[in-house]
């Protein structure tokens, strides 16, 4: 029978998690472990969303080397070592190996290939490279289409070139042959005839340079944006993630080309390299243990593009925050997604601003930095007060009215994300949980800060701040499997979204719970069906909607995990806390010390280490980013500059075991903190304007746990 009529063909996502990548944002390469780059899938090297290069295969005799490992380097280069075994001696070692070398700069990209023979007769080979050029835009990659190879011209011998939409790209390669005849006008070739004698080596050299002017975002200044501490640790995994971490966020760094000197963290590989509100936002405010700087410039950037009108079709409103800036119409045309260069389709990111202006005031950014922004933060909250609740019942909701933007507004942006616990999704308007926690939080301390540089409604906002608390409160609270939980959200309708998920995690140390209601989340967020995977699943199993594999409901990502286990050791909470922790380090170690978007919410006995998530980015910055909120919880510093004070609690001690740090910044200074086996912290280099505080929260203690398996217990 002939099925060929009744298949409808799907574009599907490209698969990454097997991919070697590096990166130097814009520009980041993918490839297969082999080292070769293959036109399909998400193969190719990117900058600023267009794919430059989607092909860069090296044959030798026109057979392709048997790959045998490959290693990054550093964040910005990798290297693939394979073997030629037809060449060379007889006999079972091989004698003819490839080292291949893949770096990328601020100039483009280099490729150095190392021929080695250690054969005792002369080795004759042909070494090429096949290239291909399509320019493709990232959201055509992103939906698995596929677009045809653009021809190739050659503007000067030893050059290749390909130009459109105004970017060119060039590959030099001064010592290669260069074929373009015929067929060869879409694929060039780049040829090199190598003769070794016994044990002797040759390294041929090919790059890839990209002028675009089109481009939205700009390489980075070449000095660091952050301090880069020094930690000994008993638990040797925080050490090693913290290292590769570090290393992938320098990468991920990005300037402004209206002020190059202001940098913030593109959000991820391949899919958002680029300027992401909320991304951004959570990743300077998880780096400002290591200094202000990145903070600075990310809430700069963010303000020059902060919303002045109402215009539907792209989501702005005055004082919104920007969600995503792109070269250019972002449209995956099979869910009839259709963003606009600019969008500000997101709920939380103008709260999460107001959020990181103040906590990095906190950490000691000078008044000179904060005061430009001001006017800022006051517009911020003109757009909270008069914009984000559109219904006017006292709450923080989003709705796309455009037809073609996200229909899902919080940091869970997938069209299935919010759900009832049967299953079924909730309809818009939707007032996430987490919303009104970030909502709280920004009108706290932006009153704080209204009050410290004598600007008036101070009060005003910390009275609007109780009445969303007491409205959260009277709509929020429903009964779950493990007694009373907060909803998910709202619905259109005003109904709880009574599924349990870790957006409630969010709502730790926003002040919007008192100290009952956050012992009872530390309790629910402590379940096997939490916290049974590597980190804290985004929807407990005993929900209709989970799936381990699903996006947003069963999956664990590595910075929502961060964030709760921050907020469960700020409130005192340690157990819960350290098996957050231990599920993220032991992811981390399974995945080389570089965290993942996401992973797969499978339970820790399944395959006895994470499944992963095949189309995560990685690196991604808020994943980089909670190596530091690990090493900060560990340490437990807890600063008020304004105030002169800080404050030591750590998580490091019995169970985690102890911790030394060197070189975290707060105020104008760098300070160390000792932590021992049993928990006593040791602080060394405090700045003279500054003093410490003993710890003043308690620990309180929460029931233990019940399995998933466990009676239910509902009211």
């Amino acid at each position: 029978m002939n099925l060929e009529p009744y298949v409808t063909a799907r574009h599907l996502q490209p698969l990454l998690h097997d991919l070697v990548g590096v990166a130097f944002a814009p520009t980041s390469a993918l490839g297969d472990p082999a080292g070769q780059i293959r036109s399909r899938g998400v193969q190719g090297v990117f900058h600023a969303d267009t794919r430059v290069l989607s092909r860069a295969e090296l044959l030798v005799d026109d057979q392709e080397p048997e790959t045998i490992g490959h290693a990054p380097v550093d964040a910005h280069a990798a290297r693939f070592v394979g073997l030629a075994r037809w060449l060379g001696d007889p006999g079972a070692d091989p004698t003819v190996r490839l080292d291949r070398t893949r770096r990328l700069d601020r100039h483009g990209l280099t490729e150095e290939i190392q021929v080695v023979s250690t054969a005792a007769e002369p080795v004759t080979a042909t070494v090429t490279v096949d290239l291909g050029c399509d320019l493709a835009p990232i959201e055509q990659v992103k939906t698995g289409f596929t677009s045809p190879p653009l021809p190739a011209r050659t503007p000067e011998p030893g050059r290749v070139s390909w130009a459109a939409g105004g970017t060119t790209v060039t590959v030099t390669a001064a010592d290669a042959a260069l074929d373009l005849a015929g067929d060869r006008s879409t694929a060039p070739r780049l040829t090199w005839p190598v003769t070794l004698g016994p044990r002797q080596s040759v390294t041929l050299r090919w790059r890839l340079a990209v002028t675009d002017t089109s481009a939205v975002v700009a390489y980075p200044p070449a000095e660091p944006t952050w301090a880069r501490p020094q930690v000994q640790a008993d638990d040797r995994r925080l050490g090693r993630l913290l290292h590769r971490a570090l290393d992938d966020l320098h990468a991920l760094r990005l300037a402004d080309p209206q002020a190059p000197g202001d940098v913030f963290l593109a959000a991820g590989v391949p899919w958002f390299l680029t300027l992401f509100g909320r991304d951004s936002l959570w990743a300077a405010r998880m780096l400002l243990p290591l200094g202000t700087d990145l903070a600075a410039g990310t809430l700069r950037v963010l303000a020059r593009r902060q919303g002045r009108h109402t215009d539907p079709a792209t989501g702005e409103q005055p004082g919104k925050i920007l969600h995503e800036l792109r070269r250019g119409e972002f449209s995956l045309p099979a869910n009839g997604l259709r963003l606009p260069p600019a969008y500000y389709g997101t709920v939380d990111a103008t709260m999460l601003w107001v959020n990181l202006l103040h906590d990095a005031w906190r950490w000691g950014l000078h008044a000179e930095q904060v005061e430009p922004l001001l006017p800022h933060l006051e517009a911020a909250l003109g757009w909270l007060g008069e914009h984000a609740d559109a219904d006017g019942d006292g709450l923080v909701e989003y709705l796309d009215t455009s037809g073609h933007g996200l229909s899902n507004q919080g940091w869970k942006d997938s069209g299935d994300a919010v759900r009832f616990r049967d299953g079924s999704l909730a309809g818009g308007p939707i007032a996430l949980a987490e919303v009104q926690g970030y909502a709280y939080e920004a009108a706290v301390n932006a009153a704080a800060l209204l009050d410290a540089f004598d600007r008036p409604d101070g009060d005003r906002w910390r009275e609007w701040a109780g009445r969303l608390a007491a409205r959260f409160r009277a709509a929020y609270w429903v009964d779950g499997p493990y007694g009373p939980q907060p909803a998910l959200a709202l619905d259109r309708d005003k109904r709880p979204v009574d599924s349990l998920t870790s957006n409630i995690g969010h709502l730790l140390g926003t002040g919007l719970l008192d100290d009952d209601e956050q012992a009872q989340v530390a309790r629910l967020l402590g379940t096997d069906t939490m916290s049974g995977a590597y980190g804290l699943r985004t929807m407990s199993t005993l929900d209709a909607g989970f799936s381990p594999l699903s996006y947003h409901c069963g999956s664990v990502w590595t910075h929502d995990t961060a964030i709760v286990l921050t907020g469960l050791a700020r409130a005192g909470f340690p157990e819960p806390a350290l098996r957050l922790t231990d599920g993220l380090l032991a992811a981390a170690e399974a995945f080389d010390y570089q965290l993942p978007e996401l992973h797969g919410g499978d339970d820790r006995s399944t395959l006895g280490r994470p499944v992963p998530y095949p189309a995560a980015c990685r690196p991604q910055a808020w994943s980089a980013a909670a190596a530091v909120s690990l090493l900060h919880v560990a340490a437990g510093v807890y600063p008020d500059v304004p105030a002169g004070t800080v404050r030591v609690a750590p998580l490091a001690g019995p169970q985690l075991g102890a911790v030394s740090v060197t070189g975290l910044r707060v105020g104008d200074g760098e300070i160390a903190v000792d932590v021992d086996a049993s928990g006593h912290a040791t602080v060394t280099d405090l700045p003279g304007n500054l003093r410490l505080l003993t710890p003043t929260i308690p620990t309180p203690t929460i029931p233990t746990p019940r399995s998933a398996t466990a009676e239910r217990v509902v009211g």
